[in-house]
This record gives structure tokens, sequence and C-alpha cells, in this order.
């Protein structure tokens, strides 16, 4: 259980009259995780980061978990967190996979009737490492000083600086440089965490011991138009399969037997077909069109009408029309139900909808009774960052790249969700096998797989299995 014994606000330091002083909410708690009492310090509160002039410019919210009883920080791991968007507070990694606490869910990760509760997150990873969420500028309590333009900081490489001072700060304030360190980013969060992890080591000379990336974009390696399909099929393959929609003898076989199935297709003969274009015969487009009907579920007249080329918002649209149902984007596994059966695009992702009242509820009670941070602020799960500048992404591949080389240490894991539809599997394969042609760190990067979707750790099984993968990249990443 999680007790609080001490509590207290306090500024960092004065500041000009306008501009708020850093707060910060600090309470002690204890859990068990596996078998043992983790006794650690919950401080939730906000940093001021300034510019290069030393004026000040955002305050960012974090909520840092410490074990307590550590002697020797150059023993003890920091993983720093966050997730995407852009415009996504830390709220997901935090209320549902790393932290102390998470949001109950059932077994299979579907969300229960309101009101929403917390539970001991048995599995949380504090017992291997310290963790700091962050929430970047305009998210969760975060803000820009008054005066200052909103969306200074809302561009892939202002939102990398601004969040890399923030890491800079805290691991100079907290004597942690001799702290192994690591960064944990999901969704774009994956974009941020690669071009931090390049960023931290050519701007601050502070090298990362791992960086993992969960569900993960492409980060800036491009595909083309018609290679996105090929690199999807598993993806509908996985969905159809979940939802039973497969012949009966792909639907009789395991998951991953059947993915193999589809890979090998999608990356031969599909890609062959797509790059022929109109070339192909009537009888090759057909005998195409048939084995695309059989690994996604759909007919093969729809396939054919589509020229083979079937969109991921069509896919989730069509696979359970007959069934006047959807399935989520975020998860494949969730199932909605638009006003009619028509039209190509589902109304709403109900993956989404199913997380994002638990998670509002949950952690807005969270802060304020059991962290004891109190603000008349609005804690925003989505802030408002847009226009956001540069959605290229392609200079952070490269950058990781070139952080991997100089770095001959630093290790990257790589988290997916089989039925993840906006960060797909095998486009994140594809991503890790063009990053680094050569092959020459494939025994520093690590890809682990889950049946579950975008946030695969809302499923107890998948949350126990990330536990022990993330545990394992850890302790492969420090010093022995």
């Amino acid at each position: 259980m999680l007790s609080v014994f001490v509590f207290f606000l306090f500024p960092f330091q004065a500041f000009t009259q306008d501009i708020a002083p850093e707060t910060s909410s600090v309470t002690k708690h204890s859990i068990a995780i596996g078998g043992k009492t983790i006794n650690y310090t919950a401080t939730a509160g906000t940093i001021l980061i300034r510019d290069e002039k030393e004026k000040p410019q955002a305050h960012i919210f974090y909520i840092a978990y410490t074990k307590d009883g550590v002697t020797d920080k150059t023993r003890r791991p920091i993983l720093f967190s966050f997730n995407g968007g852009p415009g996504s507070s830390s709220v997901w990694m935090h209320m549902g996979f790393l932290g102390p606490r998470r949001v109950l869910y059932d077994d299979e990760g579907f969300g229960l009737q309101p009101p929403y509760r917390l539970e001991d997150n048995v599995h949380s990873i504090l017992d291997q490492t310290d963790l700091v969420f962050i929430d970047p500028v305009a998210t969760g309590f975060s803000r820009m000083v008054p005066g200052e333009d909103e969306h200074k900081f809302h561009g892939v490489d202002e939102d990398i600086q601004s969040v890399g001072e923030f890491i800079r700060l805290y691991v100079t304030r907290h004597q942690r440089w001799g702290s192994p360190k690591f960064i944990i980013g999901e969704s774009y969060g994956t974009t941020r965490a690669a071009g931090l992890t390049a960023h931290l080591q050519n701007r601050h000379r502070m090298y990362i011991n791992g960086t993992i990336l969960v569900s993960t974009m492409m980060l800036g390696v491009k595909s083309g138009d018609d290679l996105a399909y090929p690199l999807i099929l598993p993806h509908y393959t996985a969905t159809a399969w979940y939802h039973k929609q497969l012949p009966p003898d792909l639907q009789s076989k395991a998951l991953r037997d059947v993915l193999d199935e589809a890979e090998e297709f999608a990356l031969n003969d599909y890609t062959l077909a797509l790059i022929r274009g109109n070339d192909l015969t009537e009888n090759e487009k057909n005998t195409v069109a048939d084995k695309l009907a059989r690994y996604t579920g759909l007919s093969t007249e729809y396939i054919k009408r589509s020229n083979l080329r079937v969109s991921r918002t069509r896919f989730r649209k069509e696979l359970l029309r007959h069934e006047d149902l959807t399935v989520g984007r975020l998860d494949s596994r969730y199932k909605g139900k638009d006003k009619d059966s028509v039209g190509e695009v589902n109304e709403f992702d109900p993956a989404m909808a199913a997380w994002n009242g638990p998670f509002t509820g949950a952690v807005n009670r969270y802060f304020r009774e059991e962290l004891k941070y109190e603000t008349d602020l609005s804690y925003d799960i989505f802030g408002n960052v847009h226009p956001w500048k540069g959605m290229s992404e392609a200079h952070v591949g490269e950058a990781l790249r070139r952080a991997m080389t100089q770095n001959p240490f630093l290790k990257v894991l790589v988290l997916e969700g089989y039925y993840d539809g906006a960060c797909d599997y095998f486009s994140a394969e594809y991503t890790f096998s063009h990053l680094d042609l050569r092959g020459d760190w494939k025994d520093r990067l690590r890809f682990d797989y889950y049946e579950c979707g975008h946030m695969m750790y809302l499923r107890k099984a998948d949350l126990a299995k990330t536990k022990k993968d993330l545990e394992n990249f850890i302790l492969s990443a420090v010093p022995k």
C-alpha cells in the first residue's frame, strides 16, 4: 500500500514579481514489488527553464519517484519518461505503465465502469530505476511564463530543446550526472526520444545508456506510397485474426505463425505486385487480391475495387461492416459503432474513447489526493500545441544513428503491439533495418512484441511481460 508521511510546498528560489516560483510537493510512500517493499519519495513540481540570456521561458511540470535509502547514486539508474501526440501529457506511461500507481482496467485491458479507480502497480519498474515523468510545455500543468509565445516550443527541434533543458537541470540539481540514464517515449514521444538522445549527447555531452521506444514512429525513414501497404498488412492480419475474420485454416493457428505467413507475402509477392502498377495482368491481379483477402478478412471484390491498396481508415471501417461495427486505430481489439455503416472513415477511435475518461479522472484525483499537489490549473491530458512546426522527423532517425555510432555503449529497445494500427510493428522493423543498413548495431537493438495495441501495458499479461523486458534491458545497459 502507498502511504503519505510528509507533505510540503516550497519555492525553489524567488523570481521577479510576475513570474511564479517553482513549486514542489514531496510525499513519502511504499509499495511491494516482486515480494520486496520499496520505500520511495514522490515529488510533483515544476522547474523553470530559461533561454541563453537567463530569461524565464516556461514552467515544466514533472513527477519524480526516487527510491529511499540509496547511498550511491552511481549504482541507481534514472529513467526519463514522456508520451507523444504531439500534445500529450505523460499520464499514459505514468499511470498505466511505469509508475507505482496505475489506472485499474480489466485483465484484457478494457475499461471498467466509472468512477475510475487506482491500484498499486506491482509491475512498476521502480524497483530497478528511479522515474521522472515530464509534461512538455502546454500539457499537464506545464505552461509558458506570462508574456511569452505559448507556442514557442511547439516544433520538432524546439520541443527537443525544451525537454532536453529540463533533463539537464534535473540531473544537475539532483546530482544524477553519475547515474546510468535512460529515456523512454511512446508514439510521437519516440520521435522526441530519438532526437533527445542525440541532443543530450551533442549539446550537453550527456551520454545515455539506453533509449526505449514504445509504439515507435518511423523516425523520418521514408517507405514510399506503395510500400506503406505491405508494411501495414501484418497489422491487418493480426486484427482480422483477433476478430475471427480469417479463413479457418489460418484462424486455427497461433497468431505469430499467421503473421509469419503474412510478412512473407507482404515483402515478396505483394510488394512486387504494387511496384508493377498497371503492368499486372488481370490473372496476376486476381491472384494477389485473393491472397490479400485471405490475410485481411476483407472480400476479394473490395480489395480489387481498392486497386489492391486498402488504406488504414478504410480497413477500420470495412472489416466488421457486416456487423455494423468498426475497429480501433490505437488498439484494433476495441470495437465501435458509428451512426451508420456506410462511408469510409469511422466517427471515433473506440480505443481512445475507452482511455480518455479513466485516465483523466484518475490522474486528477491522484495528484491532488495522494501527491498533494495543489493548483487551480487544469491538468491538460492533451494540450493545444498547434500549429506544430516541422512535422517531418527526417533528421531524428539519422541523429539516433549517429548517436549510436558515437556512443558504442548506447542500446535501444523497441516495444510493439500487434494490434496497434497507428504505429504498427512491421513499419517499426522496416525503420530500423533501414536506419542501420550495414547492421553495425544489431547486437544493441532489441524488439519485444505484445498481443495488444498502442498501450500494450493496459493488458495485465503484457504489463507483466513489459516489466521483465524493461528489467532485462536496463540490466544489460548498466555497468556491471
